[in-house]
Parts: structure tokens; C-alpha cells; sequence
């Protein structure tokens, strides 16, 4: 029952406790409307006055059950007044406590700076993916809708230290700082790259040379919404059956296929294989479209079915969900999928 439909009920079962004495008083001791007005609003509120006319043994039960009903009637009147002045506060004292403390117990985790209309982007795309990830948000209200929905939602400055401190930023795994001006990006992975040295930080450019300042600061990659957003854009006008096709192969809302990486793990059977001998299209379906190898960091573009695979290399495949999921079992890579 809603809190307007509540108070309606309980003004009219008041409104009708009273009714129901003063008519019965009237009835029963032949009294005029005050004095029945009297009588049971001492009786309903039990101040002890004497009556104004001999009690009668029909008189004595009617103010019994009057008693009984006024008093029933007063306490949920009072109980659910209190809940609706106190009980949103202690549901939402107790949420925020159950927070802090799931978000002292976070490690290898992301942490999103800034929910604004890139960052919901990302903060969906984690969710979709199901990863473990943060929300620093200093908008009030934006705030509590991540918090509506069950997200962990820090509401506080993104560019404070304290602030990604109580993030567990030295335990987390990588960092989006996507709030609404450079400026605050600049310092947010100034201060982040200093707490955590090893931090994967990605950082929202928005002025055209920003990317460079963000560099200088620390992450590791910087994306221009405005810019990809402009070649996109272009890229419909002069390629539009190359973009059409891309649009087929991955859907925004049902991803069909996409890119993935595999890392080859310590225990995998593709450690010191060639891609041949790994027969990965065979074994996943999946189709090796490069291979970052661990010892130079290089990205080897359509490798040859020669090229060998050793522990730590990392290939970049294009498929189905389910069929990276099986190449990471096979090469015992045990991070979490991050379909985008």
C-alpha cells in the first residue's frame, strides 16, 4: 500500500472509531451529539473523566470494545507514521553500510570515474559481461539511481585521493576516468598512476590534444568520443557496405561475433605449439586474427599457421561468446571474458 493510500486508511478508520462512539453513546445512555463526543473521546484516549450519565452493562461492553478499537486503531496509526519517517532512513543507512563493506573486500576489480553519458556506456558494457567494477560518482542524483539498481556507487570526487583510496584502487585491475572535462581526467589519472603504478588506466579525451596531457599522466590508452564518433560517421558515407557488414557481424544489443583475447597460460597444451599443431579454428571455430607476443610486446597481424605460441602470448581471435569461453579453458586462461 502506498504511503498516501495508508494515511487515507487510517484517517478513515479513526473517522469511523469515533462515529461508531458517538453513536453509541447516544443509543445507549440517551445522551445529546457533545455529550456522546465527550464520552468517547475520553474513553478513546483514556484519560480517566467521569462519566456523564449512569453506565449501563450494555454501556460498560460498547466501551470496552471502544477502547480496544480506538487504541488498535492509534498504534498502526503511530507505528506506520514512524516507518514512513524512519524507515527509508534505516534501509538506507543499512544499503550504504552493506556497500562500504562489499567495496572494502573489492580486488581485481574496475573502477568507473564518472557516470555520465560515456560511462553509463561502460558501466552497461560490464555489467553485460558481468564483471566486478565500482562507480565513482559525485552527481547526487545519478548516485542513487547506480545504487537503485544494485551498483557499487562511491558518491564523492573521482580526482580525490581519498576518494580512489576507499576504491581499493592498489587492488584494483584497471581504471575508466570518463568525467566531463579534461581537466579532472588529467588529475584523476595523475593521481591514480601514482597510487598504483601497474594500474591499466583509460581515460576519455575531449579537446582535440587532450590525449597527449592524459598520456604524460599516466594511461595507458585515451579515447576521443567526439572523434570516433566523427570517423564513424565519415566511414558510413565513403565505405558504407565495409560498415553495414562490421554493423551485421557485431550487433550492439545481441552480439553476434567479436574480437577477444586468449592468453596462453602455464599449464596450457598450446604452449610451444604453432598454430597449425593448435588447430584452434578447429578445436573453437574461432578465427586468429593476431598474436601479441609476451617477450616484445608486438602485435603480429594475421600470423602465419608457422608462428609458435608461447606462455604469456595473447591472441586476438574474432568470434562467439561461447567459443572464446572454450579457447580460455583450453589455454588455461583464467581471466573473465570482456565482450564489448
Amino acid at each position: 500500500m502506498e504511503n498516501k493510500g495508508k494515511f487515507l486508511f487510517i484517517g478513515i478508520m479513526f473517522i469511523s472509531v469515533i462515529l461508531t462512539g458517538i453513536y453509541g453513546y447516544s443509543v445507549l445512555l440517551d445522551v445529546n451529539f457533545l455529550d456522546a463526543l465527550y464520552m468517547t473521546a475520553i474513553t478513546i484516549s483514556t484519560v480517566g473523566y467521569g462519566e456523564i450519565a449512569e453506565m449501563t452493562n450494555e454501556a460498560k461492553i460498547f466501551t470496552i470494545f471502544l477502547i480496544f478499537t480506538g487504541l488498535g486503531v492509534a498504534g498502526y496509526g503511530l507505528t506506520s507514521i514512524f516507518a514512513l519517517f524512519f524507515e527509508g532512513q534505516l534501509k538506507d543507512a543499512w544499503r550504504k553500510r552493506r556497500m562500504e563493506s562489499k567495496i572494502k573486500d573489492l580486488k581485481d576489480h574496475y573502477i568507473v570515474c564518472g557516470a555520465g553519458e560515456v560511462g553509463n556506456i561502460v558501466i552497461q558494457q560490464f555489467k553485460e559481461n558481468k564483471l566486478l567494477f565500482l562507480v565513482i560518482e559525485n552527481n547526487p542524483e545519478r548516485a542513487h539511481e547506480l545504487k537503485a539498481e544494485g551498483i557499487l556507487t562511491i558518491e564523492d570526487d573521482a580526482t580525490s585521493e581519498d576518494t580512489l583510496k576507499r576504491a581499493n584502487l592498489d587492488k584494483a585491475k584497471g581504471l575508466v576516468s570518463s568525467l566531463s572535462n579534461d581537466a579532472d581526467n588529467v588529475f584523476t589519472v595523475l593521481t591514480a598512476r601514482q597510487l598504483n603504478p601497474s594500474l591499466n588506466i583509460i581515460a576519455k579525451a575531449i579537446e582535440k590534444n587532450a590525449y597527449r596531457k592524459l598520456e604524460k599522466a599516466g594511461a595507458n590508452n585515451t579515447i576521443s568520443p567526439n572523434e570516433i564518433g566523427g570517423r564513424r560517421i565519415a566511414a558510413m558515407i565513403i565505405r558504407p557496405s565495409v560498415i553495414s557488414f562490421l554493423d551485421v557481424m557485431t550487433k550492439a544489443d545481441d552480439v553476434l561475433i567479436d574480437l577477444e583475447e586468449v592468453k596462453i597460460g602455464t599449464d596450457s597444451d598450446l604452449k610451444g605449439k604453432s598454430l597449425r599443431e593448435a588447430k584452434v579454428p578447429e578445436k573453437s571455430g574461432l578465427i586468429v586474427m593476431a598474436i601479441r607476443h609476451k617477450d616484445n610486446g608486438k602485435i603480429n597481424f594475421n600470423p602465419s599457421s608457422k608462428e609458435v605460441l608461447n606462455e604469456g602470448d595473447i591472441m586476438i581471435v574474432l568470434g562467439k561468446p561461447e567459443q572464446v569461453d572454450l579457447l580460455k579453458r583450453i589455454a588455461r586462461d583464467e581471466s573473465k571474458s570482456s565482450f564489448v
